[in-house]
């Protein structure tokens, strides 16, 4: 048998490390960012009843251009949306690879702002794309001017944003948006790149009251991607289904780098079903939010330092040993998210159950170790 080092790997994925959360079988997985909550039975005999119905057809190809998910999804959607406009992949991650086979590539750029998803630069390495890292102020928010700047000063051809953002929650003002946007145009118009502007807004139905989406800046600019996910609000992270909203060319572009028929005909089926019973899904957003709410008040109270979350996960700061924290929590069968961001951890939301086992947890450990940086 041979080991990694010895094939011929590409150079640039040399030293990396696989994407992956820790598996482990504990009574309260708080650690990525799933919907606790299980498929509500009417949605999940839908979905049976979807799926068996195609089945008898799986001898055949799936429908390469799935016109029926993506006039679902621009219904869902809204904003003057329609099937033109949408695109879907097996995940948003697959979206974002898809968009990075397109627009990046060898000797092309993408720009990003860590900390932010730790995908992006993985997904950079996986398709020969440069990442830059443009970085964020000390407290984790990111200002349009700084974005802007960053945008003038490396001339990408792809940014990456998150909104709100994965560790932190926080979601990003649309002024940002709007400066990064008008920052590449004016990059293209002296005669440079001309970068597409991704809003990843996998959280996005969390989203605080106020909080606009970026898909009412859609109009007009054609090279802004509003790219969502159902593996969040929807309940369904293990039907891997993520999509996107832009202008229709945007779709062509991706029909040029998409795998034949990349979404299988039962992937399809779910998550028309899902869609037919939206408001049966979506019914455990608030009550998540309730608990993300509950989880940054009673921190505060512990005397840690939650952020702002328009998500459904809460990241926190002040602790002097995270990692010893983390530990001690997985001891009393608590799994959250080390990041790997000093004095931080992330916790997702997840039931009132689940979040009164953590926040009891979490104060029997702090009362034991007094951990506070």
């Amino acid at each position: 048998m041979t080991d990694l080092s010895s094939l011929p790997l590409r150079e640039n994925l040399r030293g990396l490390s696989p994407y992956g959360a820790p598996q482990l079988d504990v009574p309260y997985m708080l650690n990525t960012n799933e919907n606790t909550h299980p498929v509500p039975e009417e949605v999940a005999t839908a979905i049976a009843e979807r799926v068996a119905a195609v089945a008898g057809g799986l001898n055949r190809y799936p429908d390469r251009e799935f016109t029926g998910l993506r006039r679902a999804l621009a219904g869902y959607l809204g904003h003057g949306l329609t099937a033109d406009h949408v695109w879907a992949g097996n995940g948003s991650n697959e979206i974002l690879q898809q968009i990075l086979q397109a627009f990046g590539g060898p000797g092309r750029t993408l720009l990003s702002f860590l900390p932010s998803y730790s995908m992006y630069p993985l997904l950079a390495g996986g398709t020969d794309t440069v990442f830059v890292d443009g970085g964020r102020a000390e407290d984790h928010t990111l200002s349009a001017e700084h974005a802007a700047a960053m945008v003038r000063e490396h001339r990408p051809h792809v940014v990456f944003l998150a909104s709100p953002n994965n560790p932190t929650g926080t979601a990003l003002d649309l002024a940002t948006i709007e400066a990064v946007y008008a920052a590449q145009a004016q990059n293209e118009a002296a005669g440079g790149p001309g970068a597409m502007v991704v809003v990843d807004e996998a959280y996005a139905e969390f989203a605080l009251a106020g909080t606009r989406s970026a898909l009412t800046l859609l109009p007009g600019r054609e090279r802004l991607i509003v790219t969502r996910t159902m593996s969040k609000a929807f309940a369904l992270a293990g039907a891997r289904l993520g999509y996107l909203a832009a202008d229709p060319a945007v779709a062509d572009a991706l029909r040029l780098v998409r795998l034949p028929y990349h979404l299988s005909a039962v992937t399809q089926a779910t998550a028309e079903a899902a869609l037919d019973h939206v408001d049966a899904l979506l019914r455990t957003v608030e009550d998540i939010k309730a608990q993300r709410d509950r989880i940054v008040s009673t921190l505060r109270g512990l005397g840690l330092r939650p952020s702002v979350s328009d998500s459904n996960f809460v990241f926190f700061g002040h602790l002097e040993d995270a990692s010893d924290v983390w530990r001690r929590l997985l001891d009393r069968g608590v799994l959250v998210r080390d990041v790997g961001i000093p004095h931080h951890l992330r916790v997702t939301a997840g039931t009132e159950a689940e979040t009164t086992a953590f926040l009891t947890a979490l104060a029997e450990v702090l009362g034991e170790t007094g951990d506070r940086s």
